[in-house]
């Protein structure tokens, strides 16, 4: 009689069908990736997740901050700040500095990125031109408004070279104009450095080709250029539009909203509301508007990269 030695079944592997010592390896990466992730993770929570949470329900109460009792009022704060004519004075002024100056940014981003691209220019003047087109992107905001609140003075430089003694910023017929002008010239390096990155990263051979068809310059740009950049075009102005709708240093240095709020935008809109008038409710709700308009540009630019990967 032959005695048989008994079967021991591993029940991991019976009932998962992955070794015990594999999967303690998957549980090792995923804690690994969390703990490096972890820092950052508590950061964002600390820094965005907790402050939008906190001004959701400053916006759902009133006297939130300087009252001891806060009183829950609902969407009241809503109902009142959307009924405000200076919000929709805000909100106007914002589309059309924000659309003016996204649009400006790409034509003048573009044409600088073709020129400097052009083999017409030779390797110095290029350099050079390349420095002076970029400089504008080295200043910061704060130098930026100094700078061009003292070359548009009554006095200033720009004045003296027209022979005028204009009120750039404090005139109600020019002064959105103006700032307008300024957060463009701020603003197209940005543009010109990635489209020009983008028109160096297109094979040649698409414009031999095209070329060899009998394609000119016109249908070349059209057919191909503008095809090639078209990712690169549709990220630049969905970030574009996210930031420049949030413009606040820039207006606050240079007009602070005025003249009679001519140039009030949605950021000094909110900003007043809590600064100046101090009531923090409708300041946080004018925050949550401004984050829902934010999100929905957010959604579309997250969709676009993914569509685009």
């Amino acid at each position: 009689m032959t005695l048989r030695s008994p079967v021991v079944l591993d029940t991991e592997v019976i009932v998962t069908g992955v070794p015990q010592s594999k999967r303690r390896r998957q549980l090792r990466r995923t804690a690994e990736s969390y703990a490096f992730l972890s820092p950052t993770i508590v950061l964002l929570f600390v820094l965005m997740i907790i402050p939008i949470v906190m001004v959701i329900g400053y916006s759902l109460q009133d006297r939130a901050i300087i009252g001891k009792n806060h009183e829950f009022v609902g969407l009241d704060n809503y109902v009142s700040v959307l009924t405000n004519p200076n919000f929709w004075n805000a909100t106007s002024n914002t589309v059309i500095f924000t659309v003016v100056s996204v649009v400006a940014h790409l034509i003048i981003g573009l044409g600088f990125a073709l020129m400097l691209n052009s083999t017409l220019i030779g390797a110095v003047p290029r350099a050079i031109f390349r420095g002076l087109y970029v400089l504008p992107w080295l200043f910061t905001v704060a130098v930026i408004a100094v700078l061009w609140r003292m070359l548009l003075a009554p006095n200033g430089v720009v004045n003296f070279l027209l022979n005028t003694d204009i009120e750039w910023l404090a005139s109600p017929q020019l002064a959105l104009g103006t700032i307008t002008f300024i957060n463009i010239w701020a603003g197209y390096p940005f543009f010109m450095v990635s489209l020009l990155a983008g028109l160096q990263g297109i094979p040649s051979d698409l414009y031999e080709a095209a070329t060899v068809d009998g394609a000119g310059p016109v249908q070349r740009f059209w057919n191909v250029t503008v095809p090639q950049l078209r990712p690169i075009i549709v990220s630049l102005v969905l970030l574009d539009l996210i930031w420049t709708s949030q413009q606040f240093a820039l207006i606050w240095m240079t007009t602070g909203g005025g003249p009679i709020n001519v140039t009030e935008v949605l950021s000094t809109f909110t900003y007043k509301l809590a600064f100046a008038k101090y009531d923090f409710s409708q300041a946080a709700t004018s925050a949550v508007l401004v984050l829902l308009m934010s999100m929905v540009l957010a959604v579309f630019y997250v969709r676009h990269q993914k569509a685009r990967d």
